[in-house]
């Protein structure tokens, strides 16, 4: 028999734009465009962040103004859609329920796991608490635990362990930098290129 399959998707970057740089452009703060391409340890990034959001005494509803603006990738709708009509499909995020909501609809609720923040009655920003540590890659070998063949696609360093875990794992629009340190993962640059890697992984050679 076999394996049922599921996909494990990176949200930021491969369905979204990157919800930092979207508040960095909207509040003018140059460091809040760091993302995990740029600083590989997310404990190092997320305090460096909530640092910044304390020293401009930014809140969760400036967070939630820059969200609302914007819009799932191009394409990126119609991909996930069919994508759910084929697979099981879940998403593998490092963002938090709190931020991430206004796009969750955009995108028809696709299964998400993530992170939760600690937010005051006032907005204050005080904590962020990790689901659990490497929760991508946890989820993966708990997905194969399962017996279920997993495919994983993501962008950015926080996801290399998602990737190395899965049956398989293919880059989406990575920098340079990544592809070069991690060049065992094909690379795709269109949702076309993506869902031709991901048919032909979930229908392994006999």
């Amino acid at each position: 028999m076999q394996q049922p399959v599921i996909v494990c998707l990176d949200l930021e970057g491969v369905l979204v734009p990157e919800v930092w740089i979207s508040l960095a452009e909207a509040t003018h703060i140059e460091d809040l465009r760091l993302t995990t391409r740029d600083i590989s340890d997310y404990d190092v990034l997320m305090k460096k962040r909530l640092e910044i959001l304390a020293a401009h005494s930014l809140r969760i509803q400036d967070v939630h103004a820059a969200v609302d603006t914007l819009n799932p990738l191009e394409g990126a709708s119609e991909f996930l859609a069919a994508l759910r009509a084929t697979y099981q499909v879940v998403i593998l995020s490092d963002t938090f329920y709190e931020v991430i909501a206004p796009l969750m609809k955009k995108l028809h609720y696709p299964t998400l796991f993530s992170h939760s923040l600690e937010v005051d009655p006032d907005g204050r920003i005080r904590q962020y608490h990790l689901r659990q540590p490497d929760q991508k890659r946890k989820s993966v070998m708990a997905f194969k635990n399962l017996n279920f063949r997993v495919l994983a696609t993501g962008d950015s360093y926080n996801d290399t362990s998602m990737l190395q875990s899965a049956d398989v794992g293919i880059f989406f629009r990575p920098t340079d930098a990544i592809v070069q340190e991690f060049p065992q993962f094909p690379v795709t640059q269109t949702y076309d290129e993506l869902r031709a890697q991901l048919d032909q992984a979930a229908s392994p050679p006999q």
